[in-house]
């Protein structure tokens, strides 16, 4: 009877044990799923390069390489653009020479391709639903975002809540006309960097843009500086995260996330 007694106590005790185990489990999973954070990408819905028949959009490298930086993170993310629906690609961020293993990956991932190709209306998305901002660029939002009343309350909006908002390559153009609490351009006194002046004329499409990235950031206030074409450059201040170049998007949105934390 001793035994048997013994037998059951030490049953009931496992169950108790392995009982506590899972609750503890699933508090942490609770845990994990409340702090999940949501990340929302912004990209052009421009495809013409002026006037010269050339078409744009964005850089596939500086969606990629930051979206699978995040993603790989447990980010939730979202994809919007001016007009909604398909987003173009830059062609020339398609061809050899600019592929990458985040855009290799791309090309081989359905659900990142759906988000591209459904992007939401930016009219339709709020700051207060989103933990972070991110801009890819491409010379897309040249004409589009720069000028774009919903774009620029949006990122006013992101500011005034003190939110992480990036901004890679060509995409810091989106600052344009983007104004801080006081009123004043939101780049001024800002440390920040974009696009040079040098890589746009090594893309020989300096007659061609609306305006100079660089130009723009400098005429508007901002603590410009750069580092040598194409090399990587990130620059933060506050909430605001800045990158040269393409290759400078990873970086950027790792920056971006280490804020998040």
């Amino acid at each position: 009877m001793k035994l048997k007694r013994l037998i059951v106590l030490i049953v009931v005790a496992l169950c108790l044990t392995n009982l506590a185990s899972n609750s503890k489990q699933a508090i942490n999973n609770e845990k994990q799923n409340t702090t999940q954070k949501n990340v929302l990408f912004v990209v052009t819905s421009h495809s013409e390069m002026g006037e010269t028949g050339e078409k744009t959009g964005f850089w596939l490298e500086e969606f990629a390489a930051p979206y699978y930086n995040l993603l790989d993170k447990g980010v939730i993310i979202t994809v919007a653009s001016p007009k909604g629906g398909k987003a173009p690609i830059d062609p020339r961020s398609n061809t050899d020479g600019s592929q990458t293993e985040a855009t290799k990956r791309y090309k081989n991932d359905k659900e990142a391709q759906r988000l591209i190709e459904n992007t939401i209306k930016l009219q339709d998305v709020e700051a207060k639903d989103f933990d972070a901002v991110f801009y890819p660029g491409g010379h897309g939002p040249l004409w589009d975002l720069a000028e774009d009343k919903t774009s620029i309350a949006l990122i006013e909006s992101f500011n005034k809540q003190n939110k992480p908002m990036a901004f890679v390559c060509h995409a810091p153009a989106v600052l344009k006309e983007v104004k801080n609490t006081q009123g004043e351009p939101l780049v001024k006194g800002k440390k920040i960097t974009g696009f040079t002046n040098t890589e746009e004329a090594a893309a020989k499409l300096s007659d061609v843009v609306p305006f100079l990235v660089e130009d723009m950031l400098i005429e508007n206030g901002g603590i410009y500086s750069k580092k040598a074409n194409w090399t990587e450059n990130v620059v933060e201040d506050g909430n605001l995260i800045t990158g040269q170049n393409p290759a400078s998007s990873e970086l950027a949105s790792e920056l971006l996330f280490r804020k998040l934390k």
